[in-house]
């Protein structure tokens, strides 16, 4: 790895080995999606609720210190049909919160029992959201340093955000970290379709096709179900609903539309992307793309095992195992203050961290 020369001189941000607990990207993947954990030094959130669009509101839970303005702040983003109660988005938050972060768990669209907050659904490369969120929090709450963090779709969402961005990012936006992130949608739907994972798509599609039902019985106006009945696949539903709802001509216009890659050599503050050669579902091959690899502010760290969005080694006093949460804090910490910025960093090569 050449890790570059920072523009104060510090020590540029370097990842910790990562020892895998369990072999295999489906075992590690199983093994953090079905392991019960606890945040007992995670403070109840504050619910808020915030305006995304005239026929659209999200709510987050937020965990603020006694004078949040005084504080960082990490806004947090979730994957396909997750919410601000999956494990990582409290795990992550548990461990900012311990080193002096303010925490918004954002719920997206539809998401967290939120169906009758909005009329439209949400999708990979809804940007809009989370950015409307980013400014109340810059222009209302006063806050001074924020950073952006996602898993797997809410990864994707945080680099394209990124990029779209570009040189015009504001300057409380410090840093954002993608983990797992599906940022070549189509690359990752085709991932999706193999025999091997079938588990996944069938897990996708049954909650996808759930809150479809719960949706069309708040709106009957506005969605018909007659679709849903052949609906297999997540490619089928995006053909079906996600296109033609957000002005898509289909799946694959979507996809190509809505995909981080697109815009990620637009990306113009310190960005860290931890991903693994094990995923069942994120294939590697977007991360070594020169849209990545070519731009200086982006950081790829890519490890032999994790799984999708799984990274959990053994636990230790003080430490919990889970390896990318503690990673993510590590990152954003190393740019808090806005010194270390990474603007003139030459290319950073793909890290293999094992």
């Amino acid at each position: 790895m050449n890790p570059g020369t920072l523009e104060d001189g510090g020590a540029p941000y370097a990842p910790t080995p990562y020892r895998p607990l369990v072999k295999g990207g489906h075992a590690m993947t199983l093994y953090a999606w079905g392991k019960p954990r606890h945040f007992p030094r995670l403070p109840a959130p504050v619910r808020r609720y915030f305006d995304v669009a005239p026929d659209a509101r999200v709510l987050a839970h937020c965990h603020w210190h006694r004078r949040p303005w005084a504080q960082p702040t990490l806004l947090l983003l979730h994957g396909l049909e997750g919410s601000s109660h999956a494990h990582y988005m409290q795990g992550i938050a548990e461990k900012a919160w311990a080193a002096g972060w303010n925490v918004v768990r954002l719920n997206q669209r539809n998401c967290g029992g939120t169906e009758h907050l909005s009329r439209g659904l949400y999708h990979s490369g809804l940007i809009g959201d989370p950015l409307s969120v980013m400014r109340e929090l810059i222009s209302v709450d006063r806050l001074s340093a924020l950073a952006v963090a996602g898993y797997s779709l809410g990864g994707n969402l945080t680099l394209k955000l990124a990029g779209e961005l570009g040189a015009e990012a504001p300057r409380e936006l410090r840093a954002v970290v993608a983990v797992s992130p599906t940022m070549d949608l189509a690359c990752c739907v085709d991932a999706l379709e193999r025999p091997a994972n079938t588990l996944y798509q069938w897990n996708f599609v049954r909650n996808l096709k759930a809150r479809m039902r719960r949706k069309a019985a708040l709106f009957p106006d506005l969605y018909r179900l007659d679709a849903l009945r052949t609906v297999r696949t997540i490619r089928q539903f995006d053909d079906a609903y996600t296109a033609p709802q957000h002005g898509f001509s289909d799946a694959a216009d979507y996809y190509h539309r809505a995909s981080a890659l697109r815009v990620a050599d637009r990306i113009r503050i310190p960005a860290l992307i931890l991903t693994a050669e094990d995923d069942p579902f994120v294939p590697t091959a977007p991360f070594v793309d020169p849209a990545v690899a070519g731009n200086s502010h982006v950081q790829v760290v890519v490890t032999a095992a994790g799984g999708h969005c799984a990274y959990v080694e053994r636990a230790e006093p003080e430490y919990d195992g889970y390896w990318a949460e503690r990673e993510i804090v590590r990152f954003i910490e190393h740019h808090r203050t806005g010194s270390s910025s990474s603007a003139l960093m030459p290319a950073i090569p793909t890290t293999h961290c094992d």
